[in-house]
């Protein structure tokens, strides 16, 4: 079983249920970035894979397929731990999909104390404004 984590916290729905599984495609981090308007084509949820939480490719990818003007839902999978939720939503992602396993390990507070992601842009806070 896999968890599903937004803003407010742990899901218990997931919100593209209504999906068709012909409009969803997996991509790996290391997609041909060449390749991703080809891809993406007709796709209403795409989820990025995470292999270890070392691995920051899937931000990059997420972050060129909004850039490219993808509206749909854009999903993280894998091994992605709380400390990078705020990153993962900057990227542009909606959601993160993670095991059982790393859900008993990361709990739902430690996801939710990253739930403002807004807050924590370090950047912003270095400018002197709030992001």
């Amino acid at each position: 079983m896999t968890v599903l984590i937004n803003d407010t916290g742990f899901l218990t729905t997931d919100p593209t249920r209504w999906i068709d599984p012909e409009a969803r495609i997996d991509l790996p981090p290391d997609t041909d970035p060449a390749r991703l308007r080809c891809l993406l084509i007709g796709k209403e949820l795409v989820r990025i894979a995470f292999p270890g939480f070392a691995d920051g490719r899937g931000f990059t990818l997420a972050r060129m397929i909004r850039q490219q003007g993808y509206k749909g839902w854009l999903r993280a999978h894998g091994h992605v731990i709380a400390d990078q939720y705020a990153m993962i939503r900057r990227s542009g992602f909606d959601d993160v999909e993670i095991d059982d396993d790393l859900a008993a390990r990361q709990p739902e507070e430690q996801w939710l104390s990253r739930a403002d992601w807004q807050a924590h842009d370090y950047q912003s806070r270095l400018r002197g404004r709030a992001a």
